[in-house]
């Protein structure tokens, strides 16, 4: 307004004295008045605008077509690549049976009694897994630890022990290379003993097939480094979900849990699996579920040393710890000593709760106490 109204009365003075040849002027000068105008309140409501710094959201049948056009051209790709089409998480899963329903009476079953006959590695870390002393067939273990725990190290240990033992075994390593294992051998000649499936090495082939064909011939230990490197390369190789490549991991160890291979052996599996930086296990229920026992690398709060124990065992007891040291060249040890003076001080514990609890319940009877809180619980 400030710069139009100027413009106005110089126009009209010009008019007023030359009104024959400036009148085309005047009108022109007039119109630059009203645009000069019209800007200026514009700039004025744009300063008193507050910015939201957002955008205006989109619509529902906007979003809608923009996701129906990412899944068209996702399944597009697939079928081009002969990939099975993708379900989304938000449909309901269909309703059917992989197998018909089966009501198993284990009274009619019947198991080869050679089933039940653990596979020894000569060491005390034998009885941490089952009584009897060894790894049970047909199972799967998890074995978890932070970093520097030595994981790789103790579950080679475990797996060359068996070979010693005459049992056939095979290590499937996700994460070192020969170079890297090699460093390994030198300070635990026997790890060179053992047959080994390097998957990095077979990075533009199908690793279903490669680890299928590496476990056909059969098996009677298996060790795994690591389950979820696996699970990563058949999740992005064959483009399946992380579900989908966990559940073809899972179904191959139970397959050949139950013989499934050239030899009819029925392999145990030993698999490194990660943690958390909280050290909380990495994987779905089913892989939970499917889980023979859960062994776990520590290091003790005390003195620093490391230990392996059981959080889960279907075949042995939890909860017990049995120290190991790494310090020493050639193998693995474990201290038998300390965990005899644990499991002493664990029954002696047990026993004096025992003689206390008994001499609880004399001293009430001495009293009447016990007749005084059946009183009081049957008035409840």
């Amino acid at each position: 307004m400030i710069l139009s109204f100027p413009l106005l009365l110089y126009s009209f003075y010009l008019y007023c004295i030359y009104p024959k040849k400036i009148h085309q002027l005047f009108f022109y000068l007039i119109g630059v008045s009203y645009i000069c105008f019209i800007i200026k309140n514009k700039q004025k409501d744009m300063a008193h605008t507050p910015a939201t710094g957002t955008r205006k959201p989109m619509s529902d049948e906007a979003r809608a077509k923009i996701a129906e056009s990412v899944r068209a051209a996702a399944a597009k790709k697939r079928e081009e690549q002969g990939l099975p089409p993708l379900t989304s998480s938000s449909t309901p899963a269909p309703d059917f049976m992989e197998r018909p329903l089966e009501l198993v009476r284990m009274s009619e079953q019947n198991f080869p009694p050679d089933l039940f006959v653990p596979l020894k590695t000569g060491k005390p870390v034998d009885f941490l897994f089952t009584p009897q002393g060894g790894i049970p067939k047909a199972c799967n273990f998890m074995l978890i630890g932070g970093p520097g725990v030595g994981k790789s190290t103790v579950s080679l240990d475990m797996l060359s022990d068996l070979a010693l033992e005459g049992n056939k075994v095979l290590f499937i390593s996700a994460e070192m290379t020969r170079i890297d294992l090699y460093g390994y051998v030198q300070r635990f000649p026997k790890f060179g003993e053992v047959d080994i499936l390097f998957t990095g090495e077979y990075c533009d082939s199908n690793p279903k097939t490669v680890i299928e064909q590496a476990l056909k011939p059969g098996y009677d230990v298996v060790l795994i480094d690591s389950f979820a490197e696996v699970q990563e390369d058949i999740k992005e190789v064959l483009r399946l979900g992380t579900s989908g490549a966990e559940k073809w991991l899972i179904d191959l160890m139970l397959s050949h849990n139950l013989g499934g291979n050239d030899a009819t052996k029925n392999t145990t599996f030993i698999a490194i699996q990660q943690v958390t930086k909280g050290g909380v296990f990495v994987g779905s229920n089913k892989l939970k579920h499917n889980t023979t026992g859960m062994l776990e690398l520590r290091l003790d709060k005390d003195s620093g040393s490391p230990y392996l124990i059981f959080t889960k065992n279907r075949r042995g007891q939890a909860e017990k710890r049995m120290f190991y040291s790494l310090s020493e060249t050639g193998d693995v040890h474990y201290d038998l000593k300390r965990f005899n003076n644990d499991e002493n001080a664990r029954e002696a514990l047990a026993h004096e709760r025992t003689l206390i609890e008994g001499e609880g319940n004399a001293f009430d009877e001495m009293f009447g106490f016990n007749e005084a809180n059946e009183d009081i619980d049957a008035g409840l």
